[in-house]
């Protein structure tokens, strides 16, 4: 465990959120840093003409909530039961100006997380239905120790949301790919790669 999360778990409080339950909202202050224990969360916007924009998802281990500004920009709901360390976002800032170890890791987490918002950006604007979905497997799979089999927490309205798709171009695209033999679809939540291959040459 990094000194960044020790510390965490040192000064924060496990709260437990049941499925669908917002953390914090759009607009609220950013009082607070969180690291999610189990479970899963998303972080979102809900659009002037009603749709929802999922911009990430946090799992087991993840530090969230970081943000520039003294309001957050997103909302973050938990997508299943998930257990929750809340910490003081003035404490852990306070610890970084005295250690140099937990001001490196916050950098480190700023700087991962630009690159996540990059990363995401790309997929929204300059790939088809096939290239998103298989840029979303490719990188989960990887957040899951490059594992070829993948249990999803999320649904696929939030994966649609999250690659600015339907839910039914979501479904149909997976369909296609299994019928390509490039994944095998066990359950809607449970994902086999078949052909990485593939999936990079969609993704290049």
């Amino acid at each position: 465990m990094d000194s960044l999360s020790a510390a965490m778990e040192l000064m924060g409080a496990c709260i437990s959120y049941v499925r669908n339950f917002e953390i914090y909202g759009e607009g609220e202050p950013t009082e607070y840093l969180y690291k999610v224990v189990s479970g899963t969360v998303r972080s979102c916007k809900l659009l002037d003409d009603g749709r929802r924009q999922v911009t990430a998802f946090h799992m087991s281990g993840e530090i969230f909530g970081l943000e520039v500004g003294d309001t957050h920009s997103f909302s973050a709901e938990a997508i299943a039961d998930s257990t929750i360390i809340v910490v003081k976002r003035s404490a852990i800032l306070s610890l970084a100006a005295r250690d140099v170890d937990i001001a490196h890791q916050l950098w480190t987490l700023t700087a991962r997380e630009l690159q996540r918002v990059q990363d995401h950006m790309l997929i929204l604007g300059c790939m088809g239905a096939k290239e998103k979905v298989a840029a979303f497997l490719l990188q989960f799979s990887k957040r899951c120790s490059d594992s070829n089999e993948i249990k999803l927490p999320m649904s696929r309205q939030d994966i649609a949301d999250y690659l600015g798709l339907t839910m039914e171009t979501v479904s149909r695209t997976m369909n296609q790919l299994e019928h390509d033999a490039t994944i095998t679809l066990p359950t809607s939540r449970r994902i086999v790669l078949r052909d990485r291959a593939a999936l990079k040459r969609l993704n290049a």
